[in-house]
């Protein structure tokens, strides 16, 4: 049995859309999502799923690490960002090596880094007249947005696409993508 963690920040549709992904597999466990943000729509998600969600402090996660001791109790085979805003401390990073990854609503080394985040991305994208967009599924280091790439799909962006086009696009691949590279990883 392969074991998941997810970890979102905000409204939770990614981590719906990768549990749904693996309800009928028998060999993939959802153990647990956890959330930064005490008012997240991730945790009604959860709650209609049946899955454990558990909210933590910024004093969790960075100073006495009880987040981290959670991981290594659970032990699982990949923990994956799905939202989550913070930067993961190097601890984390060296705990799970190759383990954390992360989905980002553009085509890295473009508009990554802080604050780079949904729809900044899309109006920094629309404001730059690109004329394409994508999601980078990625390996997750102590820098934003910088580790190896592991997956990337593109979308067409049209000089009349606003950035909620290019949102709903961007989605579109997220949604389609992500659960298919999180399922290769766990057969590697």
């Amino acid at each position: 049995m392969k074991k998941i963690v997810l970890f979102a920040s905000g409204s939770g549709s990614n981590v719906e859309n990768i549990v749904n992904f693996f309800q009928k597999n028998s060999s993939v466990e959802i153990t647990a999502v956890f959330t930064n943000n005490p008012k997240a729509f991730v945790i009604e998600r959860c709650a209609k799923l049946n899955i454990r969600c558990q909210v933590f402090s910024r004093k969790d996660f960075r100073e006495n690490l009880s987040v981290l001791e959670e991981l290594k109790a659970i032990k699982p085979d990949l923990i994956v960002l799905a939202g989550f805003l913070w930067l993961i401390p190097a601890e984390y990073v060296q705990a799970f090596p190759n383990k954390i990854i992360n989905i980002h609503p553009a085509l890295l080394p473009k508009y990554g880094g802080k604050g780079m985040y949904g729809q900044h991305v899309h109006e920094a994208v629309v404001d730059n007249q690109e004329s394409e967009s994508g999601i980078t599924i990625h390996y997750v280091n102590e820098h934003y947005d910088e580790g190896n790439i592991i997956r990337q799909e593109k979308c067409l962006v049209s000089n009349s696409d606003t950035a909620d086009d290019v949102a709903t696009k961007v989605h579109a691949l997220e949604y389609e993508y992500f659960p298919i590279a999180i399922k290769d990883l766990l057969e590697l």
